[in-house]
């Protein structure tokens, strides 16, 4: 068959102009989505299925070309609008197996995104064992020259105190030439990223992209907070991307769907831009994050909330020294005051394994944990603590009291890690305890901030039944955040933090529903700028929550340093700022007030980065926030080693390229700071006299004569 005739028997589904992305169908009603003319051999079957029983066409490490997404072929689709959204639904079916599959690809007119979800109905008379499933699959992505070597391949590794650290490397360094011809068969192999275990963040971050020299990017996140996976590689001389939920070959998930039963894959999207690479693409991205979780007051009002763990109380809070530090933090200007760990601790063993009461600590507030409460709203400021539903520690009376069944198992057996079990909230015994806990410190106690902390990997879920551990976890996950979400239903007021070890859980399954980012547990202030940088590429900055912890010790540069590299994010105020002198508590009362006078444009700005994304290493670092009406930059210079280094950079800028501006420092005036702007070459040099210290820019138009 000629070319031209293949060309014929092909249909346009579906398409989308911004993305550049459409959805073909051949004679024989295989469906796949690509990115333009490209082979039609390049592309991917919409959906990519393996079950026990029906494998792959061509074994690997690949999870696709399966046998049944081979299989499946259309049925029929439509397109409706709800609201600002449109929402196209293209059904297909295999013809062996009955497994029916409805994959709904929704975005909105103008934008360049597009999110994807597949529903799998088995129509036929035998149950399916699913091992893996395909939330979204796309082909036919090269450089500007039609090939692969102009492609840049982009991921986040994650790990305790070292989050959203960022990786690139050509495509051509990961997926190699094979000599496609010689063999007539593509590898086996492709480039992956997968969770391990229920921190979903505890590895990489489900996050991903393909750009090229031209400045077009390919960005994907995946929705799943239990087990998620990407996979990139050569397809007919071009890159593919596949997107999955957990599956059984990393994540221990089948699934058997019985006759008449139904399965939903995780959420993911995919954003594409054609010019402004990686900067374009997380803008698209942030964009999409705002558009798709749970709508709160918190997100325009970003309060400055003091947290009195890190670095100061770290879970050892008393009356006596929780006063001095609430009046403290509302003169400096705090407006959430949160008793983190320790408050419940009332056992000579130490509370670690003996959680799960949720009680206050007789010994800890001997007027009652209601009197620190009241004395948080005598000074201004809305009362937060700190809880972590999901476990109960082993020493725990809850662990003899609920029943087996609302904890974690296999094999039988319940699981324990770190001391802890943990709570199975598909459970009632489970979900009622929990929201008679939130009853009691939100209902009757007046707490409308909970810092909602997950401290243990538990493996790969729990079997209750025959259920596999994947899906058992997944289970979980989604009452979770149907948990969650209750729990805002009845008190719309009430501020949900995020907060996974850190940031070990930083995904836009929790945090469609939570306020709050916890970004690290990073203790040093040295070390937490690359992650401050970054963390706006991993969630939006409105809630990237950034630890800001000056003590009385330190310099004036070094509070300064602390304070500045939260302040384009959510600011986690800490230290002990009732010791400081006049002069280093009118430094964080300077630092708060520059906070509170642009966190409107905070909440609408878009992320960008002049020095790329930074390496962990990295002596300078740039950060900044654009929109329409206001650009921001936060730049650090640090001094690792002995070599102090340059004290100027020039960062570039095109974006503001021909614009007269005028470099205004916001914060602080104690690190002797400044910046020259060339609007003709769009570059702004910053100098930092001292090594290791910060400054915070505003770039404000000149108006014309």
């Amino acid at each position: 068959m000629t070319a031209a005739a293949e060309t014929l028997e092909r249909a346009l589904l579906w398409s989308h102009p911004e993305l550049g992305v459409h959805a073909v169908v051949d004679a024989t009603g295989s469906v796949r989505l690509g990115t333009g003319d490209e082979d039609w051999a390049a592309l991917v079957p919409l959906v990519e299925v393996t079950a026990t029983g029906h494998g792959r066409l061509w074994s690997g490490e690949r999870f696709i070309e399966t046998a049944i997404g081979d299989r499946l072929t259309y049925r029929d689709h439509e397109t409706v609008l709800a609201g600002d959204r449109e929402r196209t639904t293209i059904r297909l079916s295999d013809p062996l197996t009955g497994l029916a599959a409805d994959v709904v690809l929704e975005s909105r007119p103008g934008a360049g995104f597009l999110r994807a979800q597949v529903r799998l109905v088995n129509e036929g008379s035998a149950p399916l064992r699913l091992e893996s499933v395909s939330t979204l699959t796309l082909g036919g992505i090269t450089d500007s020259g039609g090939g692969l070597d102009g492609l840049t391949l982009h991921w986040a590794d994650n790990d305790w105190l070292a989050e959203c650290r960022w990786r690139r490397a050509a495509l051509r360094d990961q997926v190699v030439p094979l000599s496609r011809t010689a063999h007539g068969h593509e590898g086996r192999g492709c480039f992956e990223r997968y969770s391990q275990g229920s921190w979903s963040t505890g590895r990489h971050l489900p996050i991903g992209a393909l750009t090229d020299t031209a400045g077009h990017s390919w960005l994907w996140q995946i929705e799943s907070s239990a087990g998620w996976r990407f996979e990139t590689g050569e397809r007919e001389g071009a890159a593919y991307v596949a997107l999955f939920g957990p599956d059984d070959a990393h994540h221990q998930w089948h699934h058997t769907l019985e006759p008449g039963a139904e399965f939903h894959t995780v959420p993911a999207a995919l954003v594409r831009t054609d010019r402004g690479g990686l900067d374009a693409a997380f803008g698209e991205l942030t964009d999409y994050r705002r558009l798709i979780r749970r709508p709160h007051p918190d997100h325009q009002a970003l309060p400055v909330i003091y947290n009195d763990y890190m670095n100061t109380l770290m879970g050892d809070p008393t009356t006596e020294k929780l006063l001095p530090l609430i009046e403290a933090a509302g003169k400096a200007g705090a407006e959430v005051f949160v008793i983190d760990a320790g408050w419940y601790d009332d056992d000579a063993q130490g509370w670690w394994d003996a959680v799960g009461a949720w009680e206050p600590a007789q010994a800890r507030f001997p007027g009652g944990i209601r009197e620190v409460l009241d004395a948080i709203r005598s000074h201004g400021m809305v009362p937060g603590l700190w809880l972590e539903p999901e476990v109960v520690g082993v020493r725990s009376p809850l662990a003899r009291t609920l029943p087996p069944e609302a904890f974690f198992r296999r094999g039988g057996l319940r699981v324990t890690e770190h001391g802890r079990h943990h709570l199975d909230l598909r459970h009632p015994a489970a979900r009622a305890h929990l929201d008679a806990v939130v009853d009691r410190l939100v209902g009757e106690w007046g707490v409308r901030y909970l810092k909602l902390d997950y401290n243990i990997n538990i493996g790969p879920g729990t079997e209750n039944g025959p259920e596999s551990p994947g899906a058992g976890l997944l289970g979980h996950h989604r009452a979770h955040l149907d948990w969650m979400s209750a729990l805002l239903d009845r008190y719309p007021d009430l501020i949900l933090e995020n907060c996974g070890s850190g940031g070990l859980r930083m995904d836009y399954a929790q945090l469609a529903v939570a306020q709050i980012q916890s970004t690290s547990d990073q203790q040093d202030p040295l070390r937490y700028p690359p992650i401050a940088a970054a963390a706006t590429a991993a969630v939006t900055p409105e809630q990237a929550a950034v630890w800001a912890y000056p003590q009385p010790e330190h310099t004036a540069d070094r509070i300064a340093f602390t304070l500045t590299g939260a302040l384009l994010g959510r600011v986690h105020l800490s230290g002990f700022l009732d010791r400081m002198t006049d002069e280093q508590f009118e430094l964080v009362r300077s630092a708060i007030h520059a906070y509170k006078n642009i966190r409107p444009q905070i909440a609408v700005a878009r992320p960008f980065w002049p020095l790329g994304l930074p390496d962990w290493e990295d002596t300078w670092i740039a950060h900044g926030l654009r929109s329409d009406d206001a650009t921001f930059l936060t730049v650090w210079r640090r001094a690792p080693g002995t070599d102090p280094g340059a004290a100027s950079r020039t960062l570039h800028l095109p974006h503001l390229r021909d614009t007269p501006l005028h470099p205004e420092v916001i914060h602080p005036t104690t690190a002797d700071a400044t910046a020259e702007w060339d609007n003709d070459e769009g570059r702004l040099t910053v100098t930092l006299p001292r090594p290791d210290t910060a400054v915070l820019l505003r770039l404000v138009e000149i108006p014309s004569a």
